[in-house]
C-alpha cells in the first residue's frame, strides 16, 4: 500500500512538472453560487434588500482520492450613498483561500468590489414593478504558494533507492510563491414583480490576465486566463409559501467550461412578512453541473440568516476512483434589515444572487 501511494504522488509530481510550462491556472468554483455572489460577478455588489450583507462559505472535495482541495471563502458588501429616486452605490470586500493537493498548492485573493446600480420604476411603492440595471467592478491581490517539501521529484531516485533533498526543482526555477494583481468586471439586470422576477448578469474576470506562474522560467506561458461568466436566476411565487427559484451558471475559462443548473425549492413556513429574505423558511435545491456532477442542497433561513449546506456526486471519469464522492459544502449569509418604515421604499427587483 504504501508503495502504490509512493508511485502515485510520483505520477502527480511528474505530470505536473511536465506540464507546468504549458499549463493555465483556473479559478475556484463553488456549487452554492448564490451564497457567494462578488465570486460570480461584481455587479451583485449591493444588491439586496438591507443595511449590509455578509456571508461564509467552506468547501471540502475529493477527499476520497488524494489529500482534500479545501476552499474557505467569505465576505460583505452593503449601500453607500443612496439616492431619492432609488439608484445607489455599493461596496463590497471579497476574501478566499483555496488549498490543494499533496503539495499544499495555496492561492489567497482579496477583493474589493464597487457597483453602481440604476433603478427604473416607482421608488417607494413596495410591492411595485421595478428593474434595476447595475455597473461593477473589482480589483484585488493575489497570492499563490506551493510547499515542495511535500512533494517528490525522480531525480530524488538512484537505483531505486529514495535520497531526499537531492531534488533539482530549485534549479528548474520553480519557485514557491508568486503575488500578482487582478482586475474583474461585470454588468446586471434584474427585474421584479409582486410574482415574478429574474436576474440576468455577466462578467469578465482577470481582465489584466496575470502571470500566476510559480515556475520562473523565461517566457512561461503559464498565466492566469480571463474567466468569462454568465448567470440566470428567477425567483418566482406560485402560491402562499411556495416559490420555485431555478437558476443558470455558466463559466468559461482557457480550455475549461462549467455549467451549472437547477432548481430550489423554497417553502416559508412561519409567518409571512412581505419580505422574503426575513421570512422563516426551509429549502431543497437540485443541480447539476455538466459532465462533472450532480447536486443536492438544503437548509433553512430566519430572520435574514440563511444556512446552506450542499453535496456534489461525482459523475466524470474519476467516479471509479471517487466512489461517487464529490464535494461538501458549508455556505452561511446573513442580511440586516432596515427599519420597517425604510424597507418599504427600499425594494430590489428579484436579489436572486
Amino acid at each position: 500500500m504504501i508503495r502504490r501511494n509512493l508511485i502515485a504522488r510520483l505520477s502527480v509530481a511528474a505530470a505536473l512538472l511536465l506540464a507546468a510550462p504549458i499549463a493555465y491556472s483556473q479559478d475556484i468554483h463553488f456549487s452554492q453560487f448564490d451564497m457567494q455572489p462578488l465570486v460570480i460577478n461584481p455587479a451583485f455588489t449591493g444588491m439586496f434588500a438591507g443595511k449590509v450583507r455578509a456571508g461564509a462559505i467552506y468547501r471540502n472535495q475529493w477527499a476520497s482520492v488524494t489529500v482534500p482541495y479545501v476552499t474557505y471563502g467569505g465576505y460583505v458588501d452593503l449601500p453607500l450613498v443612496i439616492e431619492r429616486n432609488g439608484d445607489y452605490l455599493s461596496t463590497g470586500l471579497q476574501l478566499y483561500k483555496d488549498q490543494a493537493g499533496d503539495g499544499n498548492l495555496s492561492n489567497f485573493t482579496g477583493l474589493l468590489s464597487v457597483a453602481y446600480h440604476k433603478y427604473f420604476g416607482a421608488y417607494g411603492s413596495a410591492g411595485e414593478t421595478g428593474s434595476d440595471l447595475a455597473f461593477g467592478i473589482q480589483g484585488g491581490y493575489a497570492q499563490k504558494s506551493i510547499d515542495l517539501s511535500k512533494l517528490y521529484f525522480g531525480d530524488e531516485y538512484e537505483n531505486g533507492t529514495f535520497t531526499p533533498g537531492k531534488s533539482q526543482e530549485y534549479h528548474l526555477g520553480i519557485g514557491n510563491s508568486v503575488n500578482y494583481y487582478l482586475i474583474n468586471a461585470g454588468i446586471c439586470f434584474s427585474h421584479g414583480s409582486p410574482k415574478f422576477g429574474y436576474t440576468i448578469g455577466a462578467a469578465a474576470n482577470n481582465i489584466n490576465q496575470p502571470n500566476d506562474a510559480i515556475e520562473k522560467k523565461k517566457n512561461s506561458k503559464t498565466g492566469l486566463d480571463m474567466r468569462y461568466t454568465g448567470e440566470i436566476g428567477v425567483n418566482w411565487i406560485t402560491g402562499p409559501r411556495l416559490s420555485l427559484r431555478p437558476a443558470l451558471l455558466y463559466q468559461s475559462q482557457a480550455s475549461a467550461t462549467e455549467m451549472i443548473v437547477g432548481n430550489e425549492f423554497h417553502y416559508e413556513v412561519g409567518d409571512n412578512t412581505g419580505y422574503s429574505n426575513f421570512s422563516t423558511a426551509v429549502f431543497l435545491g437540485a443541480w447539476y453541473r455538466s459532465g462533472d456532477a450532480t447536486m443536492i442542497s438544503a437548509g433553512v433561513e430566519f430572520k435574514g440568516l440563511r444556512i446552506g449546506i450542499a453535496y456534489d456526486y461525482n459523475i466524470s471519469t474519476l467516479n471509479t476512483s471517487s466512489n461517487g464522492n464529490g464535494g461538501m459544502e458549508i455556505a452561511i449569509k446573513y442580511i440586516a434589515p432596515y427599519p420597517l418604515k425604510f424597507a418599504k421604499n427600499r425594494t430590489i427587483p428579484c436579489s436572486r444572487f
